[in-house]
């Protein structure tokens, strides 16, 4: 199987049309609130296109907001905005003024306010996305803040990069290993970076992608919509 195809994840679980006579906008969850995926990795690998994506498919069949975060400016979530991938209403930006990982993981008052914030504006969801700013390999996200925790790094890096390890590589929920289209050009071997990264994950899931080739990012979508059916 091509390696933008092979996913080691959990079964995907279709997505099913609501019975007549109910709110197709409604929560699709009844939990005490939205599952919360922190989105990381390093500078340059493709979180918030993989973000932007994530809005785009997911965003019509389920409640969604997103926080960002940089270190100095709101760039990401510009980004968004003018890609058009939600309303304004539903995309906060966080300027943390640290290394992104201290705003993930050690001090997350800032991303929890924005999280409660959008949820008190925007009522009952079913996931918000909080994405990182540009990390290293040790980047995490507190459990306090984030229910599931996706890594990205791309083939740009070589494919040395899953076998150097790290928290990142080795802990998320989810590892993505994104531009495989580049893999040609930077003479990355695809096959040895899912070997490495099995190495280094055990049973942990990883996908490959490409979303130069595939814009709706379709394991990772697949991965969430099992989490969200899994809290009904």
């Amino acid at each position: 199987m091509h390696p933008d195809l092979h996913e080691h994840g959990p079964d995907e679980t279709p997505h099913t049309h609501p019975e007549p006579g109910v709110d197709p906008h409604a929560p699709l969850h009844t939990g005490a609130r939205a599952l919360r995926v922190g989105i990381g990795g390093p500078v340059g690998s493709g979180k918030t296109a993989l973000v932007a994506a994530l809005c785009r498919a997911l965003g019509a069949e389920l409640r969604l907001a997103v926080v960002t975060n940089d270190i100095y400016t709101t760039e990401d979530a510009d980004f968004l905005l003018r890609n058009g991938v939600l309303p304004a209403e539903r995309i906060r930006a966080v300027e943390t003024g640290c290394c992104p990982h201290t705003a993930i993981r050690d001090d997350i008052s800032a991303n929890l306010d924005a999280v409660e914030d959008l949820e008190a504006a925007l009522g009952p969801l079913d996931l918000v996305l909080v994405e990182s700013g540009g990390d290293n390999l040790t980047a995490t996200f507190s459990k306090g803040l984030i229910d599931q925790q996706i890594f990205v790094v791309d083939v740009a890096g070589g494919d040395k990069v899953p076998r150097k390890g790290g928290p990142g590589v080795t802990t998320a929920d989810l590892l993505v290993i994104n531009k495989t289209d580049l893999a040609p050009l930077v003479g990355a071997d695809l096959s040895v970076m899912e070997r490495d990264a099995a190495a280094r994950r055990g049973d942990l899931p990883t996908v490959f992608l490409s979303l130069a080739e595939d814009k709706a990012a379709t394991p990772v979508a697949s991965w969430i919509r099992g989490l969200v059916a899994s809290r009904v």
